[in-house]
């Protein structure tokens, strides 16, 4: 590998040490339901957004909350000894991206076929703390 590969490898791996997420991948909903709950979650604080997830009648909310606990368990993992309630966690960029799509044929009238797109998505929820105190203090 060259010296400007390395660099950059290098630069993308130090910054990957700050950014705390979860992905979901080829979750059997499709993307057009999911981004109706990501979006009722997106730029609102953590402890917020697991009441929100948790009390929505939506099938995907239930996904979208064990995501987030995951994305939270991340951010434990790379901050030990700090404490949740203290770091003002928030979900910084949450976005859904479509993934494969099952074809299948139903049966029509007349000898026909109509086909049917079973879809299903990909979801990326990125957190970040939002310090308000070390703002103050620059």
């Amino acid at each position: 590998m060259g010296a400007r590969k390395r660099n950059l490898a290098e630069k993308r791996k130090e910054a990957n040490k700050t950014i705390y997420k979860a992905v979901l991948r080829n979750n059997p909903t499709s993307p057009r339901k999911m981004r109706i709950v990501a979006d009722t979650v997106r730029g609102v604080e953590v402890n917020k957004a697991l009441d929100i997830l948790k009390y929505s009648k939506k099938e995907a909310s239930i996904k979208l909350e064990k995501l987030l606990l995951s994305a939270i368990s991340n951010w434990q993992i790379k901050n030990e000894g700090a404490k949740i309630e203290e770091s003002n966690l928030y979900v910084k960029e949450i976005f859904v991206d479509s993934a494969k799509m099952l074809k299948r044929i139903q049966p029509a009238p007349q000898g026909r076929a109509h086909r049917i797109r079973k879809r299903s998505n990909h979801v990326t929820l990125i957190i970040d703390s939002n310090n308000i105190n070390e703002e103050k203090e620059n």
